[in-house]
């Protein structure tokens, strides 16, 4: 029982290991449903450092932020995406983007780098015996959906890259609140899944009336139909 909490500790860091390259793949992918599906095995690793964190503390707290994580985001944040969304949205080949795959690998390891060295003065300056690998690599995923959300011209990729950012931000902040109150959690989830709710009502709606997403279409449409647009001068 005594290696039990390096067993823990080392299997926590795998998780972290995982969910860093999760995000790094969400970056390289062209598809939305390959968006989709990295999104969902990136909550179920931060679903599973909550439960491996848990075990090591012996935090009650974390088992039931992994429950909540387990539950909200790769089951009822994809049912609601499929359910809200047509079908078309999924069958796209490519989502467009601001840069190619090599420049954008390029930068979001510049980031990963970045966010490793914005958390070590972090944790050396609040808590100096913290050693999980959660908030480096949570800081690199929130980076990493930023960029994400920051490139895609595409609503429904971009609206995955604000999960990735909460999937980021929540995979480092389990591991510096292990004693969060479970009803903060429930609260966040149940945001979250509003969020993705309306969102995706709204893009099926847009997507019906215009037949497209992109978001250059949709601001150039908003200006075209702008009070004296088009008006000789």
């Amino acid at each position: 029982m005594s290696h039990l909490p390096s067993l823990l500790a080392a299997l926590n860091a795998l998780a972290g290991g995982l969910f860093l390259l999760s995000a790094f793949a969400m970056v390289a992918t062209r598809q939305t449903r390959g968006c989709l599906a990295l999104f969902i095995y990136q909550s179920l690793l931060l679903a599973a450092s909550a439960f491996l964190l848990a075990g090591e503390y012996g935090s009650a707290h974390l088992a039931g932020v992994g429950v909540v994580n387990l539950i909200s985001k790769p089951i009822v944040v994809p049912l609601i995406l499929r359910r809200t969304l047509s079908s078309e949205i999924y069958t796209r080949r490519e989502i467009e983007q601001a840069l190619n795959i090599p420049t954008s690998l390029t930068i979001a390891l510049a980031l990963a780098v970045l966010a490793y060295f914005l958390a070590i003065p972090i944790l050396q300056s609040v808590a100096p015996q913290f050693r999980s690998a959660n908030v480096p690599i949570g800081f690199a995923g929130l980076l990493l959906g930023a960029y994400t959300l920051s490139v895609r011209r595409e609503a429904v990729p971009m609206l995955i890259g604000i999960l990735a950012m909460e999937n980021g931000a929540f995979f480092a902040g389990i591991a510096l609140s292990r004693e969060l109150p479970l009803i903060v959690e429930l609260a966040i989830a149940s945001d979250g899944l509003i969020l993705v709710f309306v969102a995706g009502v709204l893009v099926r709606t847009i997507q019906r009336r215009l037949g497209s997403t992109r978001v250059g279409e949709l601001a150039a449409l908003r200006e075209a139909q702008a009070p004296g647009a088009g008006r000789p001068a």
